[in-house]
This record gives C-alpha cells, sequence and structure tokens, in this order.
C-alpha cells in the first residue's frame, strides 16, 4: 500500500486515550452547598516553586500577595495541584512547554469545553474520543488518597454523573466516549460503580497499572473479584493509563524528567506480566484490558518471554493451577495495547495482532501528536493494508467500547 493510497483513505480516527482538563464547576454544580467549601475547588494564587524530578511532582503555593506568576489551584483537603502547561500543551511549540502553572485563560479552550473540544477533533481528523481525567488522577487517586471517603464517594460519583451528562453529553454528539472512575478502596462499592455507570451505556472503567504502588492489594489477590465480576457481567473495559499508579518510572530521585519519559512503558509492561500470570483471565473469562500511552514496541518479546516462563518455570514459578494457557494466547484474548507514535511496534505488528492495537491522539498532553496525527497515522501505517488500518484507527475500539457501527456513543 503506498502513501497516495492511504492518503485518500485513512480511516476517521476513533481516539482511545485523550484528557479532558476539568471545568471549575464540576463538583460545586453536582455536589450539596454544604461540601463546597470541602470539595474539590478552584483557587486562583502564586506559584511558589514547583518541580519535576525523580518521577515526583512538587508544586507549591505561594501566599497572597506573593510575587509568583499566578495560577488556577485545585484545593481539596490538604491537596494544592495547578493547572500546568503539560496538563495542556497543544498549541505550543515543543521548546515553548515548559513545566509551569497557568490559569484557564492560559490553555487551549478545547482542553475543558465541549465544542472547542470538537472543532480541534475536527482539524485532527478525529471522530471520537475517550477521555482520561485530570485532576482526579489518571485512575481516581486524589479521592482513594482523601481521608474522608464518604465525601470521596460523593466527589468521585458526581465526577462521573459530570462524564456521562455534561462530557459526554448531547453536545458532544456522541463524539465523545465515556470513561468513569470507580472507588479503588472498596472492591464491592467498585462492583456498584460499574454496574451504575453500565445502566448508562459506560463500557470503560479507569483502573491503576499497579495498585500496591497506591497501598491496595495486588492483582494476585482475590480482593479485587467482585470489581472483576461486574466488568465481566456489564462488558466493561478495564483501561490503565500510565502513571495510574501515581509512580511514574525513574532512575534515581535525581534523574531529569526526560528519563522517565523515555521509559514512561515500563509500568505497563510491569502491569501486564501481572495479569497475565495472575490466572484473572480464566477465572474471568469475558475480561478486557486496556493499557493507554504505553505504546506497543515492546509487547513482542514480553510475550517470547512469557510464554518461556510459563512453559519450562510454571513448576516452580506459582502459576500452574491458575493460568493455564500460554501467557500469549490471553494476550490475544483479553489484552490491547494503544499508541500514539511507534513505528517501530507497527513495524512488528504481526507479532502483536492487528486486533489487540488501537491508535490515540494524547490531546492536549505534550506528547499528543495533534493537529497531526493522521499524518503521523499515514507515515506509520503506509505499510498496512487497508482493512488493517481500518481494524487499527476504528474497528478494534467500535467493538471493545461498544460503539455504533458508525463510531459513535450511544445512550440506552
Amino acid at each position: 500500500m503506498d502513501a497516495d493510497a492511504i492518503e485518500t483513505t485513512f480511516p476517521r480516527i476513533i481516539s482511545v486515550d485523550d484528557h479532558t482538563v476539568e471545568p471549575p464547576n464540576v463538583w460545586r454544580d453536582r455536589l450539596p452547598s454544604k461540601y463546597h467549601d470541602t470539595a474539590p475547588r478552584i483557587v486562583r494564587a502564586p506559584l511558589e516553586s514547583i518541580s519535576y524530578v525523580g518521577g515526583r511532582f512538587a508544586p507549591r503555593m505561594g501566599a497572597p500577595g506573593d510575587g509568583g506568576p499566578l495560577a488556577d489551584w485545585w484545593v481539596y483537603e490538604e491537596l494544592r495541584r495547578p493547572l500546568t502547561r503539560l496538563d495542556t500543551a497543544v498549541g505550543y511549540s515543543r521548546d515553548e512547554v515548559r513545566l509551569e502553572a497557568i490559569t484557564y485563560e492560559q490553555m487551549r479552550p478545547g482542553s475543558y469545553s465541549v465544542p472547542e473540544r470538537l472543532a480541534d477533533m475536527d482539524v485532527n481528523h478525529v471522530q471520537s474520543s475517550l477521555c482520561f481525567p485530570s485532576f482526579p488522577r489518571f485512575c481516581g487517586q486524589t479521592f482513594t488518597e482523601a481521608k474522608d471517603h464518604d465525601l470521596g464517594l460523593l466527589c468521585l460519583r458526581a465526577y462521573n454523573d459530570w462524564m456521562v451528562e455534561e462530557w459526554c453529553g448531547p453536545a458532544a454528539q456522541g463524539r465523545l466516549i465515556p470513561l468513569t472512575l470507580i472507588p479503588l478502596w472498596d472492591a464491592r462499592l467498585a462492583a456498584a460503580e460499574v454496574h451504575r455507570s453500565a445502566a448508562r451505556g459506560v463500557r470503560a472503567v479507569c483502573f491503576s497499572e499497579i495498585p500496591p504502588n497506591l497501598g491496595l492489594p495486588s492483582i494476585h489477590s482475590d480482593d479485587w473479584d467482585p470489581f472483576l465480576r461486574a466488568c465481566e457481567e456489564t462488558g466493561t473495559v478495564i483501561a490503565m493509563h500510565i502513571g495510574s499508579s501515581s509512580r511514574m518510572p525513574s532512575t534515581s530521585a535525581d534523574a531529569p524528567a526526560a528519563v522517565g519519559s523515555t521509559i514512561t512503558f515500563a509500568n505497563c509492561c510491569f502491569s501486564m506480566v501481572d495479569w497475565l500470570m495472575s490466572g484473572k483471565f480464566d477465572r474471568f473469562p469475558g475480561l478486557k484490558i486496556m493499557y493507554a500511552e504505553g505504546q506497543i514496541g515492546w509487547i513482542p518479546y514480553i510475550l517470547e518471554r512469557a510464554d518461556v516462563v510459563w512453559e519450562e518455570n510454571r513448576g516452580w514459578g506459582g502459576v500452574a493451577d491458575k493460568v493455564l494457557r500460554p501467557p500469549s494466547e490471553l494476550f490475544s484474548e483479553h489484552v490491547y495495547g494503544c499508541f500514539f507514535d511507534d513505528a517501530f511496534g507497527l513495524r512488528n505488528l504481526d507479532a502483536i495482532g492487528a486486533g489487540n492495537v488501537l491508535y490515540e491522539t494524547d490531546y492536549p498532553h505534550s506528547d499528543s501528536t495533534w493537529p497531526k496525527s493522521r499524518e503521523v497515522g499515514e507515515a506509520q501505517m503506509a505499510h498496512l493494508s487497508p482493512d488493517v488500518v481500518e481494524r487499527i484507527v476504528r474497528t478494534n475500539a467500535i467493538e471493545l467500547l461498544g460503539l455504533t457501527a458508525d463510531g459513535l456513543f450511544a445512550r440506552p
């Protein structure tokens, strides 16, 4: 297939990893007034300092009247988290994207506004988009780490209501696909929230790539079974974003951010081996999981190594009685890798499987290929047949997320 052919036929993209920056009123509009001073809220205040070293993000809010640059901060319990340029970098040159705190007026409106988001999707040849959170973090760690879990549950449900009713509401025209949160601190409550969301047409939920990093049980335990059962019963996909364990890969406390940015896939790699060796896919054969922003080039070797270990070491490796088939077979039936820029992975697609790969644009983050996601896809998929390109860019997402044949979210 030559470049001229793909230029005229490249499908409208269904991006399975973008992000929303929550508007300031998400929780104020959806919680009783008695919580307005304790639920998440925006405060404009100076920035005293900000750093991102060794995989750790460390901002400090200044006092009123300090001379630092003004930023909009989410305030919740003891948490003070500013909006940053890394939250919404599209529209800026790479050299202009720095670690700095900003206000809503300093970000691209498509980051938080539905009409502007749809317009930016049109510019980027994107039809539909699944969006991960910002302030709640990639799997709702903000509410999991809160002291008051009763209020945290109200806040989490309010976010899910906003996601379904407003972000993915009528104004989105079915082009924004809902992705909801669960209360990670209680698997039974999580199961209930999965069922509540599924009744509204939601078919994807956020989860942590490595739960023990959040002080939670590992996937090898039985603690998550109520949640996993609910996902299987409802056809809900478990979506894990890089960083959803609150620890981005790094090598040392003083490693520059570029080290972690190069190896962001590592947590996905560790997580996928956990799942493949957990026995969960044999116990819950309907489960589907996906790794957002993890890229795909690393997958072939991990599958090869996992199969060797399963074949040669399962007698003493603790998996003989629970992992009943080669891990590569389990991967083929249950796991999806997501990429936005991975020419190497696409050159090795036969070792991964075209049915296990999804495309994304990562709007509006600094890694985003916006507004050139089509051009990136055309260049990197030019060697693939049209039906394979269609599968990667659209069909896999339609089938996995229960979209209409036209690639849209439809309410029940």
